[in-house]
């Protein structure tokens, strides 16, 4: 049987969805392979999600799609201040001058960071400060977009998950991913808490929300409902 050859526009394209006014697309960053997202909408305003960017092979990258669409970036966001998601956070700070914006009980992890670069075989520069903390129930808004801020500890406090609810989509960091759930034996995890915002933040949520985790593909809220192994 021969294997159908995938070209690169094909491969861009899968890394490019749609969801009804906005558009998502995905970045696989640094040696974890960190999905870093630029969501953006026909206003051309954006938001860049984890910044996991830390080469300048790797920033070219994502300069040259935003510089592509010309899009105007309004927010950078930390889903959580594990190191892959915020490498980064400087580079993109100094290059678009928009408000770095995260959750304040993940600072003892964020000021950490080059300690925990140095496990992973990583170099950080100096991590700027974020601009703005974000709570539960706040909104990011950019273009004609609003995400609701879901605070989702367990996998590490200061983790955060961003939902649309008008185009059912939820950016949930390392809270969940297809089939499995994120690790809780790093500092400041707790695998009981975890599975409970899952199963109350997440689960609760329309049964067709996609659900766009920090590593992996999309699923669906449904999907993880009926296979997850970890929410028997």
């Amino acid at each position: 049987m021969v294997k159908k050859r995938i070209s690169l526009s094909e491969i861009i394209l899968n890394l490019t969805k749609k969801m009804g006014t906005i558009t998502i697309r995905t970045f696989h960053f640094n040696p974890i392979m960190v999905n870093t997202m630029v969501l953006h909408d026909d206003t051309r305003e954006a938001i860049i999600v984890d910044p996991g960017n830390c080469s300048s092979y790797e920033d070219a990258q994502l300069q040259q799609y935003i510089d592509d669409n010309q899009l105007t970036v309004k927010y950078i966001v930390n889903t959580h201040p594990h190191v892959d998601h915020i490498a980064g956070n400087r580079w993109c700070t100094q290059t678009y001058k928009a408000p770095l914006c995260c959750h304040e009980a993940g600072m003892s992890i964020y000021n950490q960071a080059h300690a925990y670069a140095v496990a992973f075989g990583l170099q950080l520069d100096d991590m700027p400060q974020p601009d703005k903390f974000l709570h539960e129930g706040d909104e990011i808004r950019f273009g004609n977009q609003i995400l609701e801020v879901l605070y989702t500890p367990g996998h590490c406090e200061g983790s955060i998950c961003l939902h649309h609810p008008t185009e059912k989509f939820v950016l949930c960091g390392d809270l969940i991913f297809e089939g499995s759930v994120g690790r809780s034996d790093l500092p400041t995890g707790n695998g009981a808490i975890m599975l409970q915002m899952i199963k109350n933040k997440i689960l609760t949520l329309d049964e067709s929300t996609v659900l766009y985790p920090g590593h992996g593909g999309t699923t669906t809220v449904d999907f993880e409902k009926m296979n997850n192994p970890f929410l028997v």
